[in-house]
């Protein structure tokens, strides 16, 4: 196993931000994952049928937890600093708007 500043000196800062720790691949997107499923179907719900009332209130429920939990899911067990870095993203703006 080599250290970051290893990999960094090998090949590149970009080499060391998109590569899969686990496969040595380059990594940008994954195939979604049941959280991003689920997330992605209640905002093109949301955004299709243009419910009113419970409905539209569960929707952004459900798409908002399911886009925490994929953002914590990529902080936490992220292949490469890139997606640890876009799950703390998401993370941090929705702290933003919630503010």
């Amino acid at each position: 196993m080599t250290t970051p500043e290893a990999e960094v000196a090998r090949g590149g800062f970009l080499n060391w931000l998109f590569r899969s720790r686990q496969t040595g691949r380059i990594v940008l997107a994954q195939p979604p994952n049941p959280p991003l499923v689920v997330w992605l179907v209640a905002l093109v719900v949301n955004r299709l049928v243009h419910p009113q009332g419970w409905l539209h209130t569960a929707l952004v429920v459900v798409a908002a937890v399911a886009s925490l939990v994929w953002a914590a899911d990529e902080l936490i067990r992220g292949v490469n600093p890139f997606r640890r870095l876009l799950g703390a993203a998401v993370l941090i703006w929705f702290a933003a708007s919630l503010a």
